[in-house]
């Protein structure tokens, strides 16, 4: 039985009829016209679907809507301010750490959780954050170079520089990484 539920999505409260066992994707890329969030397998699996509520990265296409009531969600969306990119987007632009794109939604997302957890992860703390996103064109070197890149600029640490395709030779190495898998990535 559809009944109101109020969602903070991005700053924003959205009031909608909704079913309580609606999946939060769903809710998201139809209702609220945020389709930055992707559908990928459908079984919390891939990542392509992860959103940040409360902190915490979560798959969205297995999160249902009543578990989501007076939480604090924020999707790719949310994270430009005032126009400019947030350091991880602009990270990986700078380090070309995507190739289709469709993955990079949900590693964002799910990077963004991990620096808010850990500051200054080790590339053995950014394998294990993102073992649970999917990239099938296996850019997994670049994802961990923007998110220690990342870091570095969230920090302040002015030493960073940043890491263009041409000049990164984690590059030349992304083949490596098997499918599916971020463990191949850490050098």
């Amino acid at each position: 039985m559809a009944g109101v539920i109020t969602l903070r999505v991005n700053g924003v409260a959205h009031q909608m009829a909704a079913e309580p066992d609606r999946n939060l994707l769903g809710v998201l890329r139809d209702e609220l016209d945020l389709t930055g969030s992707k559908y990928g397998c459908g079984e919390g699996f891939c990542g392509a679907c992860t959103v940040v509520i409360d902190g915490r990265a979560i798959r969205s296409c297995h999160t249902q809507l009543s578990e989501c009531a007076g939480k604090s969600i924020t999707t790719i969306e949310g994270l430009a301010r005032d126009g400019k990119l947030h350091p991880l987007q602009e990270a990986f632009l700078n380090v070309g750490a995507m190739q289709c794109g469709y993955c990079t939604p949900g590693m964002i997302m799910n990077g963004y959780a991990l620096l808010r957890r850990i500051p200054s992860p080790t590339a053995e703390e950014i394998v294990r954050s993102m073992e649970g996103n999917v990239c099938r064109c296996g850019t997994y070197p670049r994802i961990i170079q923007a998110i220690k890149q990342a870091a570095e600029t969230i920090r302040g640490d002015h030493k960073a520089k940043p890491v263009t395709q041409a000049k990164d030779p984690a590059h030349a190495n992304a083949a490596a990484a098997p499918q599916g898998t971020v463990q191949g990535a850490v050098q």
